[in-house]
């Protein structure tokens, strides 16, 4: 006879999300304060551009010099206030289900690299040179991908006000995806860079969650069965 016995370990804390949120918060607030030619400098030095990294000659002068880290850095960068809501709202609801069950650090990489691949998709795809890629876009598509390679069948619960009140409903993952989605069409014709979508990085990112999710999934499922106590 086999008995199950219940693991005493306490739930593992995601911490992941909750910082990753703040970064991005607390960047575009420093950013959004600096006068104006300082903060066109800023999204110059720490933006991702185009036209570049698309030979190893590139790579190893961009590795040399330290320009490949704009893959990363472009993610803490936004537009305006719409473009990081947009990604904020997105990142809490299928970011803290999905570092529940990957893991902080594992959520961590997924976050940063998918958000870097997403990037460097978008710098190769724009046929114009030294056009600025900000956003964590990217990112959060990667983890929605992620999310929806692991659970392609979930439903997410929601808070929705209605007038005084709060409601709170379950919702298909896959039409929160389609609202993602809608919601970058809409932000980018009403923000400043009109109708410049990098949409080669939202798939890319997708993509990459994806790929991400299945290589690791074996890894989760043992992270799952070692926190369950079997």
């Amino acid at each position: 006879m086999f008995v199950s016995l219940p693991s005493r370990r306490k739930p593992t804390l995601r911490w992941a999300t909750p910082l990753l949120f703040a970064a991005l918060w607390l960047a575009f607030l420093w950013a959004a304060t600096r006068p104006e030619p300082a903060h066109g400098s800023l999204l110059l030095e720490w933006g991702a551009l185009s036209g570049g990294l698309s030979t190893p000659e590139a790579w190893m002068a961009a590795l040399r010099d330290g320009s490949a880290s704009r893959l990363f850095t472009a993610l803490f960068l936004h537009a305006d206030w719409a473009h990081l809501l947009g990604n904020l709202v997105f990142l809490l609801i299928f970011g803290l289900p999905a570092e529940r069950t990957m893991g902080p650090w594992r959520f961590l990489i997924l976050f940063l690299l998918g958000g870097a691949f997403s990037n460097l998709a978008a710098a190769l795809s724009i046929g114009a040179p030294d056009r600025v890629i900000i956003g964590a876009s990217g990112a959060v598509s990667a983890v929605i991908g992620a999310y929806l390679a692991l659970f392609p069948r979930a439903k997410l619960g929601v808070v929705l006000p209605l007038g005084l009140f709060l409601e709170f409903v379950k919702a298909p993952a896959s039409l929160l995806i389609g609202i993602w989605a809608l919601l970058q069409v809409i932000f980018a014709y009403i923000g400043p860079a009109f109708g410049a979508v990098a949409w080669s990085a939202h798939i890319a990112g997708f993509l990459f969650g994806v790929v991400f999710a299945l290589l690791v999934r074996a890894a989760i499922a043992r992270r799952l069965r070692k926190r369950q106590g079997y």
